[in-house]
């Protein structure tokens, strides 16, 4: 059962309780990422999501690690571009300690002057190896040339400049004015109650500013573009994307039909063709990247720099079919089960539940059920998916990314085409 309160200053608090678990996950989700930053603050929320683990009045950063650990528990935190999110996974009867633990850390971390030091030498380390990893890298590369001048198009981990940058006040600051309550949901799914979950919460969080401070940033405008950054490396790395759907369009589950065709399955066109009939890659997929306002279908394969030109235009071919011609009942039908069943499997983990619970208030403002999900996938036809390949695959919004060493690269982007 999905229970939904709002806390007087206007903290959602919201509810899955499922009797037969073990465990519940509860999340602290702040509707505030990276894309809600200015330029000069470019990865301030990752950074101030390192900080409230370093430690409170209350507890050490050892003391946070020991407790969690003592009751065989998980706790993490993430940044997106749209959110940030401090979770908790335990056994159902250590729910007040871990509401105690997250409460203490969202609301009371310390921002000492020496973590700030040294959680800024470790971020940087974490550009640098993200630098390094070419395959990672070239996703990055890929956002900041496709989403050109718009904040989506930000680095999460910010850049050396800016992340060298923040002073304790700024951070504390930030975090203090984004952190508010009408951006703060809150949620739990597993062996929970919500009334506990209620009486837990409201004396902490009660003091919280009911203010809403989500910045609103202009919907992006889609452009042909072409990048090549050259590199010393082994293998040519290609991301090659265009529009795509925001998450509560209502197309999108033909959207996620199309990319799994596409290249999000083993069974897709891609894996099938590039990697398994010619060998070329060892990896190929494409994936949906979906934003409130926004979004992007991407390709990303990797393969020898001499076989660059020729993995494109297979790429290029199979996104010319599923523009023109119409999918099979039989390829619909089993990229369709794919997704419904995958969608199943994840639903048995409490914590999966719970980011359903988070992202359906943050992007639907409703639940939506698992009832209407399953119907909304059985009712996308073959002339759907072609309807709305016909809108996404337009090749003046195409963006190619191309990771590798010197003079692989000859293409132009007028001939970056499906004719």
């Amino acid at each position: 059962m999905i229970r939904k309160s709002v806390l007087p200053n206007g903290i959602r608090v919201i509810t899955e309780d499922i009797p037969h678990a073990y465990s519940v996950s509860v999340g602290i989700w702040v509707a505030n990422g990276t894309r809600h930053e200015p330029l000069h603050l470019n990865g301030i929320a990752h950074f101030i999501e390192h900080l409230l683990f370093k430690g409170t009045e209350r507890r050490s950063a050892l003391d946070i690690a020991r407790e969690i650990d003592s009751v065989g528990g998980v706790l993490n935190a993430f940044t997106s571009r749209e959110l940030v999110c401090y979770y908790a996974k335990v056994l159902h009867n250590a729910l007040p300690k871990v509401i105690d633990l997250l409460s203490d850390i969202f609301l009371n971390s310390l921002f000492d002057t020496d973590e700030i030091e040294k959680e800024r030498r470790v971020i940087l380390q974490e550009i640098r190896r993200l630098e390094d990893n070419p395959d990672d890298y070239i996703h990055d590369l890929f956002s900041r040339n496709f989403w050109k001048d718009h904040p989506l198009g930000m680095p999460i981990l910010g850049n050396e400049e800016s992340v060298s940058g923040f002073s304790r006040d700024g951070l504390f600051g930030y975090k203090n004015e984004m952190y508010s309550a009408g951006d703060i949901i809150i949620t739990a799914a597993g062996k929970v109650k919500h009334k506990e979950l209620l009486d837990l919460l409201n004396g902490a969080f009660a003091r919280i500013s009911s203010r809403g401070a989500g910045a609103e940033s202009p919907v992006p405008v889609y452009k042909k573009r072409l990048e090549v950054i050259e590199k010393d490396l082994e293998q040519t790395h290609i991301c090659l994307g265009t529009k795509s759907l925001p998450q509560n369009h209502p197309d999108r589950f033909a959207g996620f039909i199309l990319n799994s065709i596409l290249g999000g399955s083993m069974s897709s066109r891609l894996f099938q063709e590039i990697r398994e009939k010619k060998g070329l890659v060892y990896s190929v997929y494409s994936y949906i990247s979906a934003h409130a306002d926004a979004g992007a279908l991407v390709v990303y394969a990797g393969t020898g720099h001499e076989k660059f030109d020729e993995v494109l235009q297979i790429v290029l071919r199979e996104l010319k079919n599923l523009r023109n011609e119409p999918v099979s009942h039989l390829e619909l039908d089993s990229a369709r089960e794919q997704i419904k069943g995958n969608i199943l499997l994840s639903l048995e983990s409490s914590d999966n539940r719970m980011s359903k619970l988070a992202k359906n208030e943050i992007y639907f403002g409703r639940d939506i059920s698992l009832e209407e999900i399953m119907a909304g996938f059985d009712a996308v036809t073959p002339e759907k998916v072609l309807q709305l390949a016909a809108e996404l695959l337009d090749e003046e919004c195409f963006t190619l990314e191309v990771m590798t060493k010197p003079d692989v690269v000859r293409i132009t982007p007028a001939e970056l085409t499906l004719a």
